[in-house]
């Protein structure tokens, strides 16, 4: 199966619709650099931001932009980064999960409106599951699979090899996939705001 082939416009409509049906507003835009822009938007001045691991948050310049200091965020993960004090540290990285807005990226969406994340840690997953008020998700369309067992087989198939491969470059022993988190739906009654920003290029893996 080809895992970085492009998702068509009845792919992405189809997504679009069943992420709305699952309350995720699913934002489609046509570059990158719309999307960096959209985040921009979404994210008031003042807000406390945290964010996870992601390629594809380095790809579009989000990663840069946060560390730049110019938005006017809470930065969780710049405090993080700075305490050199291990328990604080870990504190500090505890106290994260609370934060305003979380971004990050997925490994699968289902054309059905679930989407998988793969995690070594799982230190992503509190602020999906539950804590973070406000989502946003940036994904790259090839990332769009038919069904769910389709979009957990593009995970373990070929994102984790990926992302093994990118840690023993490092100089790291490897990844771990020990942790699995499907987004089936989120309730409307808890009265959080997860948004998908569905990008028309290659983004991640």
């Amino acid at each position: 199966m080809d895992y970085t082939k492009l998702a068509s416009q009845e792919v992405i409509d189809a997504t679009v619709a069943a992420l709305k049906e699952r309350n995720v507003e699913a934002i489609v835009v046509e570059t990158k650099a719309d999307a960096l822009a959209k985040i921009k938007e979404l994210i008031p001045a003042g807000a406390s931001v945290m964010s996870g691991t992601s390629k594809t948050l380095e790809q579009i310049g989000f990663i840069e932009y946060l560390k730049s200091g110019e938005h006017g965020w809470n930065n969780l993960r710049a405090a993080i980064v700075a305490e050199t004090d291990r328990v604080k540290q870990a504190i500090l990285r505890t106290q994260s999960v609370l934060s305003d807005f979380y971004l990050g990226s997925v490994h699968g969406i289902a054309q059905t409106g679930e989407f998988v994340i793969a995690s070594a840690s799982g230190s992503q997953l509190p602020h999906i599951a539950f804590t973070s008020p406000n989502l946003i998700f940036v994904v790259g369309i090839q990332k769009i699979a038919a069904t769910l067992a389709d979009a957990r087989a593009r995970v373990e198939q070929y994102v984790f090899p990926l992302e093994d491969q990118r840690m023993k470059s490092t100089g790291a022993p490897g990844s771990v996939f020990s942790k699995e988190f499907i987004f089936h739906r989120e309730p409307a009654m808890m009265g959080r705001k997860v948004r998908m920003i569905l990008v028309k290029e290659s983004l991640g893996f």
